[in-house]
């Protein structure tokens, strides 16, 4: 029965990546993905917002917290979950050429840039919900360019966005609720 409904979803993942290639697939967005996708590479845009709210004293904690989330969602994600799993990325299939972008060579599922920038806008969305919808709409871009270079597949991409969002409500709630004095104390002195 698993094995059935594993496959029905491989079906339905190769099928919506055969539509973006199909319908999707153009000379500007083969520039611009590359692009967004270098953004998301170790949660770079993410770690300079962070830098930039470290630098200004009011909100230390809140780019702390963001490099907090950023680390505890990288070892959830690539460190647990793709051992896990161990899914091969479409992009290693050996019937896939790719011009414009190096393949990785790590485990597929789940998305470690959608993983780790929906984690890092979920949690800078609860600090600054004016902006939530510019954090959310970088976290997308970036998760969708995942899929348009052919790197993960979608149920990939959605599993880093729900793991990714709790992370970071976790990580919110234990830091808010004092359950670890000590990471909270740390994440207030760093200077």
């Amino acid at each position: 029965m698993y094995l059935k409904i594993g496959n029905e979803i491989q079906k339905i993942d190769d099928y919506i990546l055969f539509f973006i290639k199909k319908y999707g697939q153009n000379r500007c967005l083969d520039i611009i993905m590359p692009i967004v996708t270098f953004m998301g590479n170790m949660g770079i845009i993410w770690f300079i917002i962070s830098i930039a709210l470290i630098l200004d004293k009011p909100y230390r904690i809140i780019g702390n917290s963001v490099i907090l989330t950023l680390i505890i969602s990288t070892i959830v994600g690539e460190g647990i979950m793709k051992h896990i799993v161990r899914r091969v990325r479409p992009c290693n299939k050996q019937d896939y050429v790719s011009n414009f972008y190096l393949k990785p060579t790590s485990y597929s599922f789940p998305s470690g840039h959608t993983l780790s920038s929906f984690a890092a806008a979920e949690m800078l969305s609860i600090y600054f919900i004016q902006y939530k919808l510019v954090f959310m709409i970088i976290a997308f871009l970036i998760a969708l360019s995942r899929l348009y270079l052919y790197v993960h597949y979608p149920t990939d991409v959605i599993a880093g966005v729900i793991v990714g969002v709790l992370c970071s409500k976790i990580i919110f709630i234990v830091l808010q609720q004092g359950y670890n004095s000590s990471i909270q104390q740390i994440l207030i002195n760093v200077k």
